[in-house]
């Protein structure tokens, strides 16, 4: 028996077999989440050690606790201090490392629909192998020769790259409001308490909407001063207004009503200034943020959310009403579709082909890696950024959040009045 665990193990980490035969306590999983779970845990890894180079805590209790601290960082050439491995210049160096890694398989995987080919079975295992690249990659960045020239290029690139990730996830949020809204009425027609839960959850958002405005006109603003930051709660307060104002026009909703649109609306977030325990709100903003950018990176790689953004959407009367309408399955939980007989199962869900697209999956976590690089580094507050101050804020964060919400408010209205700007074209969500 501890034979087959270890021939298992050896399948997973060195070879095609899914991820969870490396594990008797795993539970039964799909293989295309098992894979997504994999890589999603490598980016982690590497999220988390761009925090810690970012951190000067970290690195001063290195220099406490280690033996001969500068006489191993002058041994591998990091500088007296380690200089080197830490800063906003080492993160763009590993980032690149990641970044390249992505690429590299996001071309790999190109034009992929069979999951019995051998590039599918190089996406879906290798682990032990992958990890050793994916380590050289952010090692080799170190060797780049011309640093100088390497890291000012590099930080263009990746500005480019994070706010192309940010408008992916923008358009996902407005197609994720739209897609709630034609859900949910589409159970209305055989019952009507659909009509309640959303009137019910809209509620609620104004609720929010309404509750954050309020507090943050509490703590952000003051009666004779904090002109900006009256004029942005008020700009954007007004934002939410309008766009609620045009989404329950009539002229839109004559449009509305027959492909269920939505009435939500985006809130703005100015980030956070009160705290007392500067190392708890590190730990967990760096939690929040990592947890965040890995569901954004999750979910915009399923089959469903693809076809979004390519404007493929399902026939409305084909929707069925469901609570957790977001979570649609890839595949059915059968024993046909094959678990092995002994030891941890794994469900090959994807005998009949790919349950989504393989290269851009690659593509989105490409571009999530460019973006825990601009946002670790406090985007263009590279030279003065460091973990600690990070959730403080900065006014490089603070515009791209602003710019951010603003975007998602055009965004939203352009769904609402495409229809009557451009009438010969069919726009369904």
């Amino acid at each position: 028996m501890k034979l087959k665990l270890l021939v298992f193990k050896l399948a997973c980490c060195c070879g095609s077999a899914g991820c969870s035969l490396c594990c008797g306590c795993c539970p039964k999983i799909r293989q295309s989440r098992s894979t997504r779970f994999m890589y999603a845990l490598y980016f982690i890894l590497v999220a988390v050690l761009c925090c810690v180079m970012m951190s000067h805590t970290v690195a001063n209790e290195m220099r406490r606790h280690i033996p001969f601290f500068e006489d191993i960082c002058k041994g591998i050439r990091a500088g007296d201090k380690c200089e080197k491995l830490v800063g906003y210049s080492a993160v763009y160096r590993v980032c690149f490392g990641m970044a390249c890694f992505f690429f590299l398989f996001c071309l790999l995987t190109l034009n992929i629909s069979n999951s019995k080919s051998c590039r599918a079975h190089i996406h879906n295992g290798f682990w032990f192998f992958k990890l050793l690249l994916l380590g050289a990659m952010c090692s080799g960045a170190f060797f780049i020769p011309d640093q100088e020239t390497f890291l000012n290029a590099w930080r263009y690139v990746g500005a480019v790259g994070a706010f192309i990730f940010i408008f992916i996830q923008l358009l996902l949020i407005v197609e994720f409001a739209h897609k709630w809204n034609k859900n949910w009425n589409a159970g209305t027609a055989s019952n009507k308490l659909w009509y309640a839960s959303l009137a019910l959850v809209t509620l609620i958002m104004y609720s929010v909407a309404a509750g954050g405005l309020i507090l943050m006109a509490v703590f952000y603003t003051q009666k004779d001063g904090c002109m900006e930051n009256k004029i942005l709660l008020g700009l954007n307060g007004g934002l939410c207004l309008f766009i609620s104002m045009v989404a329950i026009s009539p002229c839109v909703q004559k449009l509305l009503d027959e492909r269920g649109k939505n009435v939500t609306i985006c809130v703005p977030d100015f980030g956070q200034d009160l705290y007392r325990d500067e190392n708890l709100v590190t730990g967990l903003g760096t939690g929040l943020l990592i947890a965040c950018i890995l569901y954004s990176c999750l979910t915009s790689t399923t089959r469903s959310s693809s076809d979004a953004l390519q404007g493929r959407y399902a026939a409305p009367e084909l929707e069925v009403a469901r609570c957790c309408f977001c979570f649609g399955s890839d595949g059915k939980d059968t024993e046909e579709q094959g678990g092995v007989k002994e030891g941890p199962r794994v469900i090959y869900d994807e005998k009949k082909g790919t349950v989504y697209s393989y290269s851009f999956f690659h593509l989105v976590f490409l571009l999530a890696s460019l973006y825990v690089m601009m946002t670790v580094t406090s985007w263009f507050n590279y030279e003065s950024a460091n973990i600690e101050s990070f959730f403080s804020g900065s006014w490089s964060i603070f515009w791209v959040k602003m710019a951010s919400c603003w975007m998602c408010v055009l965004l939203y209205l352009w769904t609402l009045v495409a229809p009557l700007c451009c009438p010969a074209r069919q726009f369904s969500v």
